[in-house]
């Protein structure tokens, strides 16, 4: 093998570059060539490469988003598309290709090996922590730091005007990011898509806390239960307005929204994402070197383990719900 390929696909995550970092500069070390492909899949049909050394990814570790880019390609998931990418890869002598995204990303890595034949190494970089095969993804900790700097700065002003505020986080239909910023938060109530939930109950426990003395609540929504909502209710809104004006009616209290949006996906990376995406950058060459592809690295403990992409995509990730109930118990 002589040279390999690296690209980020969907949703920017904090440490991206990171990994880019350490793929590039443990492959030199390992005498192969790195071609640099911006726009994700997208890249890979236009042909969009260029050759990739040791200052390409100087001064990118603290840095968030993706160096490479990111971009959504519908043309992919065809097979002309995907016959365009081999064509453009075998004239640049691509042969490997390292993958750092989410499940999407990771659905198009294992068509590339399986389809078209070319060896890939998936490195799980989503905030949402939402793939199985490892305990946290690239991403998600720089999130959740973000998400419990929003909460404590939105305490303030709850405390200071006696106000609810319902703040909705990212995460698709995963409420991890949710569960464990309401655990460390603080958060009085707590709702994901994982479980069921009753809003009625909610505001009594709102109401009982109020007639105790406490006029301010921090209500922690995960953007997953939106579908549910928008389903059962016919609402075009985000499902936090439904829920702010619910309980403003029911309790009487102010209620603010926040929606945290994409602000979760910026930023420099933490000490965890920096460390972590260095480790699976290294790893993912390592292995490519070693012959193997369909792989996805994940991290259980301190130890780095490796799971087939078909098995990581097969399999539903639980979140603790042993975290979610203690969560509920301290709010």
């Amino acid at each position: 093998m002589n040279k390999i390929g690296v690209l980020t696909s969907g949703g920017d995550a904090p440490g991206m570059n990171a990994a880019i970092r350490s793929v590039v500069r443990v492959a030199l070390h390992h005498g192969l060539n790195v071609v640099g492909i911006r726009r994700g899949y997208a890249g890979l049909i236009d042909g969009d490469f260029y050759q990739m050394n040791r200052s390409s990814v100087s001064d990118i570790i603290q840095r968030g988003g993706t160096i490479l880019l990111s971009a959504r390609c519908e043309e992919f998931k065809t097979p002309e598309g995907r016959q365009k990418a081999l064509h453009n890869m075998q004239q640049e002598g691509i042969e490997a290709l390292v993958v750092i995204g989410g499940d999407g990303s990771l659905t198009g890595a294992q068509k590339i090996d399986k389809e078209l034949g070319i060896p890939v190494i998936g490195i799980p970089g989503t905030i949402d922590n939402d793939l199985a095969g490892t305990e946290i993804t690239i991403g998600c900790d720089t999130a959740m730091n973000t998400v419990i700097d929003a909460i404590n700065k939105i305490r303030d002003t709850a405390t200071s005007h006696e106000r609810t505020f319902v703040i909705e986080t990212m995460g698709r239909r995963c409420g991890f990011l949710t569960v464990m910023t309401a655990l460390a938060g603080g958060a009085d109530a707590i709702l994901i898509p994982e479980m069921n939930y009753d809003l009625d109950d909610i505001c009594n426990k709102l109401i009982k806390r109020q007639e105790m003395g406490r006029l301010h609540n921090i209500v922690l929504v995960a953007e997953g239960v939106g579908e549910d909502f928008k389903t059962n209710r016919n609402l075009d809104e985000s499902p936090a307005f439904f829920i702010s004006r619910l309980i403003s009616d029911k309790t009487g209290q102010e209620t603010r929204v926040i929606i945290l949006g994409h602000l979760q996906r910026g930023g420099s990376p933490t000490v965890r994402d920096r460390v972590l995406a260095s480790r699976m950058g290294a790893k993912a060459v390592e292995l490519l070197l070693a012959g193997e592809s369909n792989i996805m690295i994940g991290i259980e403990g301190r130890e780095l383990v490796y799971h087939k992409i078909s098995e990581v995509l097969s399999t539903k990730k639980e979140i603790d719900m042993g975290l979610y109930e203690l969560g509920t118990i301290l709010s």
